[in-house]
C-alpha cells in the first residue's frame, strides 16, 4: 500500500520528458547521419562497385521490409490516438501489432543475412576475397549499418512490450501517456533509418 502511494505521488514531468527523449533522438540521427556520409564517399570512389554489390541484395525483401515498418509506424500512431481516447484495449492492441511486425521484420533480416553468410557473402569471407575494394566496403557498410539498424529494432521492440505492459496495468493512461509517446517516437526514429538505408544499400545504380 504504501508502495503504491509512493508511485502515486511521484513526480509527473512529460515536458522535461518529451525534451530528454527528442534529445536522444538527435543524438541518434547524428550516429546514422555520420554512417551515411561515410556511405556518401565510398559510394563517389567507387559507385560502380557499390552498384555491382547492391544488385546482389534482395529488393524485395528490401520492400517488404519498408512496408512492414511503415504499417507497424501506423499502429504505434494509431495506439496513441487510442490511448488517448481512453481505449486502452485497442492501444494494446495497436501495439501487439506493432511489436509483431518487428520481430517479423527482423525474422526477414535474419533469413536475408542467412542467406549470404551461406554464400560466403560477409567481412572476410571466402566470397569476397576475390572481390574489388569497393564491393568490400560495401557489404562491410552494408552489415555494420543494417545491423545497427536491427539492434535499433530490438530496443525499439522492448520499448514498446514495456508500453504494452504499463498499458495493461493501468501506468500508461489518457493523462500519463508519455512513456508510450517516447517509445513511439523511438520506434517512428526506426522506420525513419530505414527510409534511408532501403535506397542506400538496396536501389543504389
Amino acid at each position: 500500500m504504501i508502495s503504491e502511494q509512493h508511485e502515486h505521488h511521484l513526480p509527473y514531468d512529460p515536458e522535461g520528458s518529451r525534451l530528454g527523449m527528442w534529445l536522444f533522438l538527435f543524438s541518434e540521427l547524428l550516429l546514422f547521419g555520420g554512417l551515411f556520409i561515410l556511405y556518401a564517399s565510398y559510394l563517389t570512389k567507387y559507385t560502380a562497385d557499390f552498384v555491382i554489390a547492391g544488385k546482389e541484395l534482395s529488393r524485395t525483401i528490401g520492400a517488404i521490409n519498408t512496408i512492414i515498418l511503415l504499417v507497424s509506424s501506423y499502429f504505434v500512431a494509431a495506439s496513441i490516438t487510442a490511448i488517448r481516447r481512453n481505449a486502452p484495449r485497442i492501444a494494446m492492441l495497436y501495439v501487439g501489432s506493432a511489436i509483431t511486425l518487428g520481430l517479423v521484420f527482423l525474422i526477414n533480416k535474419y533469413f536475408e543475412w542467412g542467406h549470404k553468410f551461406h554464400l560466403g557473402i560477409y567481412p572476410r569471407g571466402p566470397a569476397l576475397e576475390d572481390r574489388t575494394n569497393g564491393e568490400v566496403i560495401f557489404y562491410g557498410l552494408y552489415y555494420c549499418v543494417t545491423g545497427l539498424h536491427g539492434l535499433h529494432v530490438i530496443i525499439g521492440g522492448t520499448l514498446l512490450a514495456f508500453a504494452l505492459y504499463y498499458i495493461y496495468r493501468k501506468k500508461i493512461t489518457a493523462e500519463r501517456f508519455v512513456f508510450l509517446e517516447n517509445a513511439g517516437l523511438y520506434w517512428h526514429l526506426v522506420d525513419l533509418i530505414w527510409i534511408f538505408v532501403f535506397p542506400l544499400f538496396y536501389l543504389v545504380v
